[in-house]
């Protein structure tokens, strides 16, 4: 059928890290690929989001433990002090890399959203520099988050078929078709469409009751608007976390806890 066709790509641009903790990232994303995906379905990703929601939910009390000043952020200061409690080790120019590469709103200070992106990050590289040593002992110290943080990156693996540490639009597709899974459509349409912004979320609306194709056009917006920042034609794995750990709900949690701190406020005037 028509919509079984994936067209050949154009040729990429060539993302070039700007810093050496980007570098390392990449290097440490092709070390994981290498060891293969656990997971052998784009269904069986959507069905680890309610366990990643949940487990992921447990890092507010982390988050809100290290800000000290309780601003609704962690600043760089904050953010040396959950290194040192946690026995994360970096050097201070990697910390400064990291802070300002999950900073995305350059406001000086991470919300929990671009906290939890970090954290993932920060057990990738952990995970990389563990492997040679023992890969039985957590590489983070939080043993019960590294599961989901695991699942996170398996994901990018499932994605990046060619394990050139980035996911292209057309492996995106790819995976997805390559299911062949209908229920899988109609999930991926009711959880992504939710997350999507407005006009891509009436498409998605008008397309609620169909899977297929559609599902493959969906993912297709998805990738353009939501995963590919610089609009490079590639993903890696940062700008894979923030859209992942969006649709999985980490940002409808904070709007609907924002919302209902609006409401009591209004109670009591």
């Amino acid at each position: 059928m028509g919509g079984d066709v994936v067209k050949a790509e154009s040729p990429r641009r060539v993302w070039v890290p700007e810093t050496k903790i980007e570098s390392k990232m990449l290097d440490a994303m092709k070390q994981r690929e290498a060891a293969g995906c656990s997971l052998r379905s784009f269904n069986s990703i959507l069905l680890k989001f309610p366990k990643i929601d949940h487990s992921l939910k447990k890092c507010k009390a982390i988050f809100e433990q290290f800000d000290l000043d309780c601003n609704g952020t962690i600043d760089h200061e904050e953010l040396r002090r959950c290194f040192d409690k946690l026995e994360i080790s970096f050097t201070e120019e990697e910390i400064n890399d990291l802070f300002a590469a999950c900073d995305i709103n350059d406001d000086y200070g991470m919300n929990f959203h671009e906290f939890i992106v970090l954290l993932c990050l920060v057990y990738l590289l952990k995970a990389a520099a563990a492997v040679a040593a023992d890969p039985n002992k957590p590489k983070m110290g939080m043993p019960n988050l590294e599961a989901s943080f695991e699942t996170l990156v398996d994901a990018f693996v499932f994605f990046d078929k060619n394990m050139d540490g980035y996911v292209s639009k057309n492996e995106l597709i790819q995976a997805i078709q390559d299911s062949g899974e209908r229920a899988a459509g109609r999930i991926a349409l009711k959880r992504f469409g939710n997350s999507l912004p407005p006009p891509l979320h009436i498409v998605v609306l008008e397309a609620r009751s169909a899977c297929g194709f559609e599902l493959l056009l969906t993912m297709n917006m998805i990738m353009a608007e939501e995963m590919d920042w610089d609009k490079n034609g590639m993903v890696n794995i940062k700008e894979f976390l923030f859209a992942f750990t969006k649709w999985v709900g980490i940002e409808d949690d904070d709007d609907d806890e924002e919302e209902e701190g609006d409401e009591n406020a209004k109670d009591g005037e």
